[in-house]
């Protein structure tokens, strides 16, 4: 077991009409004029950014509006918003939506006191020291970034994709109601689901075996996020389900399931090219390379034994004692089929409706990579080579 340091901070506020304590949080963590930020899904269509202004300005606490995220969120957006709040002396962001919103949001935090252009911190030149307050209003469950320390962003120019972490950026509180998340289309609501499982996966496939605890939190969660998850495919409107799923979406990126265990993100780093290439939905795109990275980690002996109690603990699958490889191979194979029921692809031609080039996979390669400098996972170490075979076994 690994040591480790667990720090969660944000004040959660969750259940029916929890947006009515938004003027209280907002004044409570220091907000006294706030950028509200979104974009143009779900936060508008269930009138939640209606409600949001109507709170604000009841309360007598002035803002101004950002909208227009998109998925995979964009730092030229990030830099209309620094330049906003720099203008118009904001002093507190509330991030009304998604992962993308959020991490939007966390960017703009990090930039707006920073004496530089904000991709710095991506390029690895500067470390965030500060961080404006944020706050979020979650309309849908999927990223975790209400929890985390996480903040990806995209670069407009080479459509480059990159994350970074830090501690300044962890949200003062998130506000969830399940309310508000029943008028994600079902393929939002998928593709939700199987990240919010991703973020849990990626820290269960590791090398270090022994935090028994850890992985039972785990396990449990991938459970219940999946049986939830078909049965809001079927029900929209079903709150129990709906709540569960939200409250997994926090618990699997606020570094729980990672206490005494050792992450390993191979399949989101390979991801982001993906998504950075073809502006592909990120969970679809998870689900289209996670197949083909287990069945390439379980070709090495050591790593077959933890597929084996994924697929006996979280998917069901009968543990044949006579024969692990097979039983691992069989639980990779109900998670696809589980993919499918949802609606989500299990391959790259899936997903893009073809295959990718060798091109396009020496290109994903290369920045995944960054050029043949880094490496990435920790159960299995992948090398560029390692990456190219598993996008072509995905392709």
């Amino acid at each position: 077991m690994k040591d480790f340091n667990f720090y969660a901070p944000t004040q959660v506020v969750f259940g029916r009409s929890s947006e009515e304590k938004l003027p209280t949080l907002v004044k409570h963590y220091g907000g006294t004029k706030v950028l509200v930020h979104y974009g143009d899904g779900s936060a508008k269509r269930s009138g939640l950014l209606d409600k949001v202004f109507g709170l604000l300005t009841e309360a007598g606490i002035p803002f101004v509006e950002l909208g227009g995220v998109v998925p995979n969120p964009l730092l030229s957006k990030v830099e209309d918003g620094i330049a906003l709040c720099r203008k118009e002396g904001i002093d507190f962001i509330l991030a009304v939506g998604g992962g993308s919103v959020i991490d939007s949001s966390k960017a703009i935090g990090y930039g707006v006191p920073y004496n530089g252009p904000v991709w710095d911190f991506w390029e690895g030149k500067a470390q965030p020291q500060a961080c404006l307050p944020i706050g979020t209003i979650l309309t849908i469950p999927a990223a975790g970034s209400e929890m985390s320390s996480s903040c990806v962003v995209t670069k407009d120019e080479g459509l480059i994709k990159r994350g970074i972490n830090s501690d300044l950026c962890r949200p003062k509180f998130a506000i969830m109601n399940p309310e508000r998340t029943f008028t994600l289309p079902p393929y939002q609501t998928a593709a939700g689901a199987t990240d919010i499982m991703m973020h849990t996966m990626e820290r269960y496939f590791t090398r270090h075996q022994d935090m028994t605890l850890t992985d039972n939190i785990a396990e449990a969660l991938l459970r219940t996020v999946k049986d939830c998850a078909l049965e809001v495919m079927k029900h929209p409107e079903d709150y129990r389900n709906r709540a569960q799923i939200m409250w997994a979406g926090s618990l699997a990126h606020n570094d729980l399931t990672e206490c005494g265990t050792e992450k390993d993100f191979a399949t989101h780093r390979l991801e982001h090219e993906l998504s950075a290439s073809f502006g592909v939905t990120h969970g679809a795109g998870l689900a289209a390379l996670w197949p083909s990275w287990a069945r390439y980690v379980m070709k090495d002996e050591e790593h077959v034994g933890r597929f084996v109690r994924f697929a006996v603990n979280v998917m069901g699958v009968a543990n044949d004692f006579t024969d692990p490889r097979g039983t691992a191979e069989r639980g990779v194979e109900a998670m696809e089929q589980f993919f499918r029921m949802i609606g989500m692809p299990t391959n790259i031609h899936e997903l893009l409706g073809r295959e990718v080039t060798d091109e396009e996979i020496d290109h994903m390669v290369q920045m995944a990579s960054r050029g043949g400098t880094v490496t990435l996972g920790a159960i299995k170490v992948l090398k560029p080579e390692d990456m190219r075979a598993i996008y072509k076994m995905a392709r």
